[in-house]
């Protein structure tokens, strides 16, 4: 009886000693996930997703640009970096990580506000979300082509405010798309989505400027010098992307170029235009009106000069928002930030 007494015994310490190894275990894995940092809430479905994976996810929770004292406490010793445009990936934040970050992607197309750089000399990958936004940018880009040219603005403010009154065959005239020439700087896949969208409206010409002709395009759309587009185009819609020879390609000289008649749209980013140039080619009718849903700075003060101006609509940077785009977006981070983790191949990686 006592050896059995003494047996059952030791088979419980044995237990007990297993238990503790396997508690300990337990908890060093933990403590030894990796830490990703998310400066946003992503959409419902991809945010179920990204906080089913397997790593400690610090998350900012409010639907605003994240404290940048707090990202740059938060990222220390992460792994991951999930940010968005608003974010300031620099050579501060990326030194703040510490050599322990393998990698940063963003919820855009758009990686201007990465420092491809430095991320470059620390080895971390980067990653964005391409693709995705054709078809939702392109839409808007159409409607912001449209509300310019059908004076949408004026349109909407009249009726809210008691100008509709009886018929006026002058009244709130605009532009149609029937016979006439667009301009598409720009022709990446977003630019090729718009031009093809405008042609069901009946557009007869399509010119196209860019840093090279592209031979697939032959038949479709002309290769132009900048000067023959602006001075031969209805419609002048800016696609492309943000660099050092395209950073404010858009001013002053250029707009005189342009027909009167002209309607400018800018779905690219706000880089592109030197601003108080449009402002005074507005001001003066040089070109007749404006849609803009990229500006500088972003959000643009209320009290701008272009949001007094009726002949310019502009919108709060809203071409990706869509629910599909927006869902498939946050997948590819998802996606991105996990195979960043294994030193894996992203999904979509720049090579930078």
């Amino acid at each position: 009886m006592a050896m059995a007494f003494r047996s059952a015994i030791r088979n419980t310490i044995a237990l007990r000693h297993a238990f503790q190894q396997y508690s300990h275990f337990h908890s060093n894995a933990r403590v030894l996930a990796p830490k990703v940092v998310a400066t946003r809430v992503l959409p419902q479905h991809a945010q179920a997703r990204l906080k089913a994976q397997d790593f400690e996810l610090v998350q900012w929770p409010e639907d605003s640009l994240m404290p940048r004292d707090k990202l740059l406490n938060d990222v220390k010793g992460a792994e991951g970096l999930l940010c968005v445009l608003g974010d300031k990936v620099d050579k501060e934040l990326l030194e703040a990580a510490g050599p322990s970050l393998k990698v940063v992607t963003t919820m855009s197309v758009g990686y201007d506000h990465i420092d491809i750089a430095t991320a470059k000399k620390n080895n971390v990958k980067v990653g964005y979300t391409p693709d995705v936004l054709t078809d939702a940018t392109a839409d808007l880009t159409v409607l912001l082509t449209l509300a310019a040219a059908r004076k949408m603005k004026q349109g909407i403010r009249a009726a809210e405010n008691g100008e509709w009154r009886e018929w006026r065959p002058n009244w709130l005239c605009g532009y149609q798309f029937s016979g006439k020439t667009l301009g598409m700087v720009g022709m990446g896949r977003i630019g090729q989505a718009v031009a093809d969208r405008l042609r069901a409206f009946g557009i007869e010409r399509v010119l196209y400027w860019g840093r090279r002709e592209k031979p697939e395009l032959k038949g479709k759309a002309e290769f132009a010098s900048m000067d023959e587009l602006l001075k031969e185009s209805d419609y002048v819609v800016a696609c492309c992307a943000l660099t050092p020879e395209t950073k404010e390609l858009f001013d002053y000289e250029a707009f005189k170029k342009m027909k009167d008649t002209a309607i400018f749209a800018n779905s690219a980013r706000g880089g592109v235009v030197k601003q108080e140039d449009l402002v005074r080619a507005l001001q003066e009718d040089l070109i007749a009106g404006a849609g803009l849903d990229v500006t500088t700075p972003e959000p643009l003060p209320t009290d701008h000069p272009l949001f007094k101006l009726d002949n310019c609509v502009i919108l709060p940077h809203i071409g990706s928002a869509t629910i599909e785009a927006r869902e498939v977006m946050g997948d590819i981070c998802i996606d991105n930030i996990a195979a960043g983790l294994k030193n894996e191949k992203l999904r979509c990686e720049l090579n930078h």
